[in-house]
């Protein structure tokens, strides 16, 4: 058995149902999925994606990835995707691994790695997808083996953690990986505008405001949060402000007036309009479908 038939034997049997399966081992999912889908939006956090069977696209603002097992997915800042799977069946389910990223241990690992830290200057898109190594599937597939041994797990993974993120930084898109952990990175100043964004997504805010979080000037701020995450500061909190409205329909119940409200929207009529134009349908019809399908509002 070649090792990627072997990843998809490992990550079938740890997640024998379609969703997203949190597993032992912390920062590890799997998820499954046995039927195409529909584009589903999230928030996706940084991870690095590895499909080991099917295929699947992903949505940035315009930007579009296609990624299946001869590629890898990283996210690098929390970034408003969406994405559908386009090839899956029930002999044949899109299998997943997401890891997610520490920032702390990515650093740690480059500091003992000795890599050159990258340019001030430089900058990378938030997400990218590259071909995927031998040598990233072999510590990957350690990652699963440990499920079937959790007295193991909490001596072995973080072990098997930093070999992973070793072979990231080793890799093709090794300048991208190491600005997740480099301070003085474009990515690393963004990613702070971006968590304070999260924090204050139902409040107005001024360019001027955020680009102090990443200690930068308004102009430059501008333009580095657009090449990151592809999107203004504006789309970024609008996507946010939406895909909470939407959280908050499925999964607390409230009506679209009150959901809108909550998320900062004063007028009822261009939180609907702005919805539509995001999910595809208004808020009562798109929320009643995810409902009878039972969709869940996070994936990998």
């Amino acid at each position: 058995m070649d090792n990627m038939r072997l990843l998809a034997a490992l990550a079938a049997r740890n997640a024998r149902e379609d969703g997203v399966h949190e597993t032992a081992v912390p920062g590890l999912a799997l998820i499954r999925q046995s039927q195409l889908t529909e584009p589903l939006h999230i928030l996706h956090h940084p991870a690095v994606c590895i499909i080991a069977q099917g295929a699947k696209q992903v949505m940035l603002a315009d930007l579009v990835y296609s990624y299946d097992p001869a590629k890898y997915l990283v996210v690098s800042v929390d970034l408003p995707i969406s994405g559908l799977v386009t090839k899956a069946s029930p002999d044949f389910p899109y299998l997943c691994v997401r890891i997610d990223l520490d920032p702390g241990v990515l650093t740690s690992v480059l500091t003992e790695k000795g890599a050159a830290v990258v340019a001030k200057g430089s900058v990378e898109r938030g997400l990218f997808v590259s071909d995927v190594a031998p040598e990233l599937i072999d510590a990957v597939i350690r990652m699963l083996r440990l499920l079937d041994e959790p007295d193991h797990i909490p001596f072995l993974a973080p072990l098997v953690q930093r070999e992973i993120y070793y072979r990231l930084l080793d890799g093709a898109q090794s300048g991208a990986v190491r600005h997740i952990a480099t301070a003085e990175s474009k990515i690393y100043q963004v990613g702070r505008a971006i968590a304070w964004i999260k924090d204050h997504y139902a409040q107005p805010f001024s360019i001027e405001v955020v680009a102090a979080q990443a200690r930068m000037s308004p102009s430059a701020f501008h333009h580095y949060f657009k090449e990151v995450t592809a999107m203004s500061p504006l789309q970024y909190q609008k996507q946010i402000r939406l895909q909470e409205a939407r959280r908050l329909m499925v999964g607390q119940a409230f009506d679209a007036a009150a959901a809108g409200y909550k998320v900062g929207y004063e007028s009822p009529s261009q939180f609907t309009r702005e919805y539509r134009r995001l999910f595809g349908a208004p808020p009562v019809r798109d929320v009643t479908r995810l409902r009878e399908e039972g969709l869940e509002l996070a994936t990998g």
